[in-house]
């Protein structure tokens, strides 16, 4: 990774999403982070670049990390950020996320969709009580339908290529009972080619709650984040409802990596 964007709305939330971020990121040479704020009025901008200052020095504290700052004027957060992604060619965006904060609402629901819809970039959503450790163990939730089209391989990759977690490929389905069936196999054997060089290791629960399933899996393999691909009428798309992505990353200290396929 080159470019990480980490907006800054000045709450608490923010600020935890920015220890988070620079803790990540530490140790990993070359990669520039920009501390981004967006204000309304241009009588603000002063007060906005002191503040990011700030931040950008009490992030000093907490790990070495290239750091800009970057304020801009503008009203709608998601079509700023999606411009200075695509100007800066951002890899990854990481943003906290509350019901209390600006960027909380921003996220939550279909706000969330229209972001992952411009395709700009992935996006790390850092719970609001979440604390960094060292990413070990990384989860891609998948439906196994259609995989080869549908999984984004290359931004996974880099993710896995920077922190070199150990993998894993979870699906949760009812229809797992005894055995997986034989179109499940043969999707296991796609992605398994398609990051052979991450040595994947595959499971599946037969519950109907696809959402419980995956937290609970996450719980017992003690994984640091989860990735879960956007996808039109996909099951998995119910962790961008308002109500479950609060049960998923309000009570959870896991942070969730969003991408769209």
């Amino acid at each position: 990774m080159q470019t990480v964007i980490v907006p800054i709305d000045f709450t608490e939330t923010s600020y935890n999403s920015a220890e988070y971020a620079v803790q990540l990121l530490t140790g990993h040479y070359g990669v520039n982070m920009i501390l981004y704020h967006i204000f309304e009025k241009e009588a603000d901008e002063a007060g906005a670049r002191a503040r990011l200052e700030e931040v950008s020095q009490h992030l000093r504290t907490k790990g070495i990390v290239k750091t800009e700052i970057m304020a801009r004027q503008g009203s709608d957060f998601v079509e700023e950020l999606e411009k200075l992604v695509r100007h800066r060619t951002a890899d990854l965006v990481i943003m906290g996320i509350t019901e209390r904060s600006i960027l909380g609402q921003t996220l939550i629901g279909s706000n969330a969709l229209k972001y992952l819809e411009t395709n700009a970039s992935p996006v790390l959503i850092v719970p609001h009580d979440a604390k960094y450790k060292n990413v070990k163990n990384v989860l891609l939730a998948s439906d196994l339908k259609n995989s080869k089209e549908t999984t984004p391989s290359v931004p996974i990759k880099k993710i896995l290529a920077t922190f070199e977690p150990n993998f894993f490929v979870l699906n949760v389905d009812s229809a797992h009972y005894v055995s997986i069936t034989e179109e499940y196999q043969a999707e296991k054997e796609v992605l398994a080619e398609m990051f052979q060089e991450f040595k994947p290791e595959f499971f599946f629960m037969g519950v109907s709650d696809v959402q419980a399933g995956i937290q609970q899996f996450a719980t017992d393999k003690d994984i640091d984040f989860i990735i879960v691909v956007h996808r039109e009428q996909n099951m998995y798309n119910k962790f961008f409802s308002k109500s479950n992505t609060k049960q998923l990353v309000y009570q959870s200290t896991i942070p969730i990596l969003a991408l769209k396929e």
